[in-house]
């Protein structure tokens, strides 16, 4: 099952207290997206596509919707948003969340910005709504998956 990209924000941003920035959630985000990738052979977490921005990958309708914040802490902006069901969807985002949440933006940046990775792979400088594959993101996954 695919979910809505605000749903899954929102619930990261709740299990943050509402302390996670735009560029957190995007990030966090991004990350667990590709780990639900890479555990089910292919199935996207989020609907909507990923796309290699200056500052990393960025899903636009996230962006759009938290932008108002600038960098401070993302609030409650996902109104009328029904809250994730008991499902892998859910679990994955809160794995996520309890490995990353703490992490920081230096250290996010660093993970979603690997040289060879899927943002690397499709991020052209001053270039607007560059579309990561979800094949390349896979890709990533895979060789991090080799890597270890």
């Amino acid at each position: 099952m695919t979910v809505q990209v605000l749903a899954a924000a929102k619930r990261l941003a709740e299990r943050s207290g509402w302390t996670l920035t735009n560029l957190e959630l995007q990030k966090i985000l991004y990350l667990a997206h590709m780990f639900h990738l890479g555990r089910t052979g292919g199935e996207p977490l989020v609907q909507g596509n990923f796309e290699a921005w200056d500052y990393g990958p960025v899903h636009p309708d996230l962006y759009h919707k938290a932008k108002i914040f600038g960098s401070d802490p993302v609030k409650n902006v996902f109104h009328g948003l029904s809250d994730l069901p008991h499902c892998s969807e859910r679990q994955i985002i809160d794995e996520a969340y309890s490995s990353l949440g703490n992490a920081g933006p230096g250290r996010l940046v660093n993970a979603t910005h690997r040289r060879g990775g899927a943002w690397d792979a499709n991020y052209v400088p001053g270039l607007r709504h560059c579309i990561i594959p979800n094949a390349d993101i896979l890709r990533e996954y895979q060789g991090l998956d080799n890597a270890a």
